[in-house]
């Protein structure tokens, strides 16, 4: 077997230092993440646990024998260069829970990846997180509240993390994008997947100025079974989760409850009393989940940290909340955003003859709708019409 380079080599494209010995040791059948960890407390190196004997791996708590002599043998079967050298195509970074990098707040949780891909950048401010998550069958108003939320929140600073799903997930990484804030996902499958795949476009934007990142082998399928366990690495990234809105049923749900289990804030935004898809928030809110109406709301739930970035956010919200005729700076507009707001006059036009004028796809367009209106510019009407204010 062709061993992987030096740790020199592993740093210079990114990754964590041995990270094919922590690659062996994951792979190795009967070890997941629990196991995983509790392997490298007894043996406190990654080379004693890999060269660990059958009666040694058997001092480990939950393992016996016969699954002793199965991560002996199978540890040292696998290969990681084929997995590190498509990582290396992608530009995705692994990085180990031994790594400084590794999300401060994601590492004290019961059950942590031993081992995460990361397209893109973490960076320390990170650990200043909030997630907010739903259904991916969403109203309009869920998608306004997830929208503003993420968007006040992410230009205060605070970076927001979802799991770039359908609905609800997407709108709170367009809403922090749109702040010019950061935002990570936490995909349900490998990194060499795009899921779901009209995100594609939205899964670059977030690695650009962001992250993507995942516990899975990057060519991991999306299958059912993934994304409960990705729900508790968003809550495990964050200070708090706010579940926008929610069926009875929604994984946004499962996440909210990993927040509890690792003593994170849960908070709920309200929804209609008659609607489906209010039951899950509504029923969080009646078990003693914390009504957020506000930014305020969220900021006091996150204590410190809210104290720290209260100002900020009263500022900026106060300068979008201006009613005056807007004159925008040009260079505080995107490229997509100038074009939409040129499209714009006093006469409310419709989103599709903003579509068809502007030359854009519709997923751009609406995203710079609710960029603009959530910068003060321009005023939504019912039938989907929109004016300048």
């Amino acid at each position: 077997m062709e061993q992987r380079g030096t740790v020199a080599q592993d740093a210079a494209r990114g990754h964590s230092p041995d990270i094919d010995k922590w690659l062996r040791l994951i792979h190795a059948d009967g070890v997941g993440p629990v196991t995983c960890i509790r392997i490298l407390k007894r043996f406190r190196s990654i080379d004693k646990a890999l060269g660990a004997s059958v009666a040694e791996l058997m001092h480990v708590q939950g393992i016996g024998e016969k699954t002793a002599r199965r991560i002996a043998v199978s540890g040292k079967e696998y290969d990681p260069e084929p997995e590190l050298a498509l990582a290396d195509k992608l530009n995705v970074q692994l990085i180990h829970l031994g790594d400084g990098r590794y999300p401060a707040l994601l590492r004290r949780i019961y059950d942590p990846p031993p081992i995460l891909y990361v397209k893109g950048t973490l960076r320390k401010q990170d650990s200043v997180a909030i997630a907010i998550v739903g259904s991916r069958r969403h109203s309009a108003y869920g998608r306004e509240q997830a929208t503003r939320f993420a968007h006040w929140l992410g230009a205060a600073g605070l970076t927001i993390v979802s799991g770039m799903a359908r609905g609800i997930d997407t709108w709170a990484h367009h809403g922090a994008l749109a702040a010019a804030g950061r935002t990570i996902a936490v995909q349900g499958c490998g990194l060499a997947k795009r899921f779901p795949p009209e995100n594609a476009k939205l899964f670059d934007l977030i690695a650009e100025s962001g992250a993507c990142i995942s516990e899975l082998p990057l060519s991991a399928e999306p299958l059912a079974e993934h994304f409960p366990p990705r729900n508790r690495i968003i809550a495990g990234l964050s200070l708090g989760v706010i579940v926008v809105e929610a069926a009875e049923r929604s994984g946004a749900l499962i996440t909210a409850s990993a927040a509890l289990e690792y003593n994170r804030e849960v908070m709920a935004v309200a929804g209609q009393i008659d609607s489906p898809l209010s039951k899950g928030t509504n029923g969080l809110i009646k078990q003693g989940a914390r009504l957020v109406e506000t930014v305020e709301d969220v900021m006091d739930a996150i204590g410190y940290y809210g104290e720290q970035l209260r100002e900020h956010v009263a500022a900026s919200a106060a300068a979008a909340d201006q009613r005056v005729e807007p004159a925008p700076s040009q260079a505080s507009l995107t490229a997509n955003e100038k074009k939409v707001f040129t499209c714009l006059g006093k006469q409310a036009q419709h989103v599709e003859e903003i579509i068809a004028q502007s030359q854009l796809p519709a997923g751009s367009v609406n995203a710079s709708l609710i960029s603009l209106r959530l910068k003060g510019l321009i005023a939504s009407h019912p039938g989907n019409m929109h004016t300048r204010r």
